[in-house]
């Protein structure tokens, strides 16, 4: 069965892939769209570092099962404490990780709703010792979309990720630059269409969210609906 959706990536860990994910259900639910939110594995939830960087923010399969009207459980099935690599935080808790087990839960709701996927840390980040999130991506066969931070360093970070993702198999749909600021800067109009030249791909923004509210999430996440068209 083929599911309409989209798989939502990121040139690193804390670009802001999950409050992407989270604008783009929270825009369709607005709509009346049926949603579903799924990201394979959580790590860092008893880390102090990520709790403080989160502020008021919740940890990331909450304000997805927020923004979808899930469950956190349901989001994500795996959960760990350590702000470490999922493979390494399976590994810590004596618990391998199994690529058939996250796919079927990927797909437990098919046909209900539009699916989007959110990954862990960047493309190649491994799930286990032989399975990354990319093979995820290839496995679930949805385009992608690909978080990045408008500012210094994007430019290599992003083209590698697009790199990595065509090398795959995969089809990217765009890049998000986020968070976009009011005021962009000469050189992150610059970073913009350099990688839209570069990359030969459609590059979009995704402006800073005030709050997890769902209203402020849907707000910002209305321009962003073309990319499942």
């Amino acid at each position: 069965m083929s599911v309409r959706g989209l798989f939502v990536t990121a040139t690193d860990t804390g670009v802001g892939k999950t409050v992407l994910s989270a604008a783009l259900l929270a825009a369709l639910a607005a709509k009346g769209e049926r949603v579903r939110a799924f990201k394979p594995v959580v790590t860092g939830l008893e880390d102090g570092g990520e709790i403080a960087a989160r502020g008021d923010w919740p940890p990331d399969h909450e304000l997805l099962a927020a923004a979808a009207g899930m469950t956190p459980q349901e989001v994500t099935p795996l959960r760990y404490g350590p702000a470490v690599s999922p493979h390494l935080a399976a590994q810590l808790a004596g618990e391998p990780i199994a690529p058939a087990t996250l796919l079927a839960a990927a797909h437990a709701h098919d046909g209900a709703g539009t699916l989007i996927v959110e990954g862990v840390g960047g493309l190649l980040t491994p799930l286990t010792d032989e399975y990354s999130v990319c093979d995820l991506a290839v496995a679930l066969e949805l385009p992608v979309v690909i978080a990045a931070r408008p500012g210094l360093g994007t430019i290599n970070h992003t083209l590698l990720t697009i790199d990595a993702a065509r090398a795959a198999g995969l089809g990217v749909r765009a890049v998000v630059f986020t968070p976009w600021p009011a005021q962009p800067t000469v050189m992150q109009h610059s970073n913009h269409a350099t990688i839209a030249r570069l990359g030969d791909v459609q590059v979009h923004t995704l402006s800073q969210i005030p709050s997890p509210a769902l209203e402020d999430l849907a707000h910002a996440g209305w321009p962003l609906l073309s990319l499942l068209a």
